[in-house]
């Protein structure tokens, strides 16, 4: 049998995974923070402060503070029907963290609102599995992870020779990972959107931890480690797309050649290709398809939401390098692409975003034709937002964890 043969019948088994009613409801539900009532209620204040500044117009005072009051009140419920419809923060404490990324007042403000449980601060070192050396662990809050033996580390991998000046990596360990030293663990490597995404988008937006305890707790998915990669190279408001950039940071070289040897060095993983994922949303997908593709030696699933093949926009990134931008475009390389070893698919799109679903499909196909399994996930109702990224993930690590099971461990 050929290469792509093999390729073939190696992954006809993967599928969709079909999962408890329990953890999909969980993880379509929305956060206190999300409910459309939040913007309805300053909307309907906002019409209320000019009804009555209309009604009291002869009064100077009443028309001045009435119109800022409407101001403001008309700017919070456009912020919140953005959140309300995008689902980046979920939760008091997802806005808390939000805040304390800005200056002044505004981290004040995030400071005060915070309830007291710090998120892990990334530090450093090489010791393999150390805890004292390589990260700091601590549950990230909100999360529920202390009462279910849930760990989340921050593990800081500056490499100043990619240019990426620092680099905070949320691992988020399994319950029992501290109990049984001999046991080690498959690894699905997650990657934020851009621009201005960020490794904690994963902890808070996109609710991983929440969701890998969801499928272990219903005994869908066997223990697994997920890591939060962080690919904004000091600068979170580029729109990097975890590119090799001429001039600029090596975001993938970083990736693969960095986190990935890292994180095996500091944990207890299963450091083969079989039992290594790759995934991400949006631009974070575009890198996980990209790099996936790139790197077939190391990652043997792909589990990505929101999927591109093109850079489109991002493009300039590229500083018009033709060989780059053809190198970094898989609706380009993929259809004439050889697989020196097998790998597994799994793309995640709402059916509220066409032009996702219709990429996807793409995408599917060119692997299909190359020998290669990839399954489409299209989740009703939702759009190319962190809800449905946050509603699909508990599929996508199912499906990372049917081709974990199905590879035996070599470490």
């Amino acid at each position: 049998m050929d290469g792509l043969g093999l390729a073939s019948a190696i992954h006809r088994a993967a599928s969709d995974p079909v999962l408890p009613g329990d953890v999909t409801a969980r993880a379509r539900d929305l956060g206190p923070l999300e409910s459309p009532l939040i913007w309805l209620g300053f909307a309907s204040a906002a019409v209320a402060v000019l009804a009555v500044v209309v009604t009291l117009w002869y009064r100077r005072r009443v028309r001045r503070w009435g119109f800022t009051a409407f101001g403001v009140l008309l700017l919070l419920a456009s912020v919140t029907a953005v959140n309300s419809y995008v689902g980046y923060v979920r939760t008091s404490d997802d806005l808390a963290r939000l805040l304390q990324r800005g200056p002044g007042v505004v981290n004040l403000a995030g400071r005060l609102l915070d309830d007291g449980k710090e998120a892990p601060e990334p530090s450093s070192g090489s010791s393999p599995d150390s805890s004292s050396d390589s990260s700091s662990p601590a549950p990230h809050p909100g999360a529920g992870a202390a009462a279910a033996g849930q760990r989340i580390d921050v593990v800081n991998l500056p490499d100043p020779a990619h240019g990426i000046p620092s680099g905070s990596n949320y691992v988020i360990l399994p319950p029992g990972y501290d109990s049984d030293p001999t046991r080690r663990y498959p690894v699905v490597y997650l990657i934020h959107g851009y621009p201005f995404g960020g490794p904690r988008d994963w902890l808070t937006s996109g609710d991983a931890p929440g969701s890998l305890l969801a499928l272990q707790q219903a005994n869908v998915i066997a223990p697994m480690i997920v890591v939060s990669v962080d690919l904004t190279a000091g600068n979170p408001s580029t729109d990097w797309e975890c590119l090799n950039v001429p001039g600029g940071p090596q975001l993938e070289s970083y990736l693969a050649g960095t986190v990935v040897p890292g994180v095996d060095q500091r944990y207890r993983t299963l450091a083969d290709r079989t039992h290594r994922a790759l995934g991400g949303m949006s631009g974070g997908g575009f890198g996980a398809l990209n790099i996936g593709l790139h790197h077939v030696d190391e990652f043997a699933t792909l589990v990505i939401a929101l999927p591109y093949d093109d850079l489109n926009d991002s493009v300039g990134i590229l500083d018009g390098n033709r060989a780059a931008i053809a190198a970094n475009t898989p609706r380009r390389y993929l259809p004439a692409m050889q697989f020196p070893a097998p790998i597994s698919v799994m793309l995640a799109v709402g059916t509220g975003a066409p032009t996702d679903v219709s990429t996807a499909r793409r995408i599917a196909d060119a692997l299909h034709a190359r020998g290669q399994e990839a399954v489409v996930h299209a989740e009703r109702g939702f759009n190319h937002t962190w809800h449905t990224a946050r509603a699909t993930l508990p599929y996508l690590l199912a499906f990372a964890d049917q081709n974990f099971r199905t590879s035996p461990a070599t470490s």
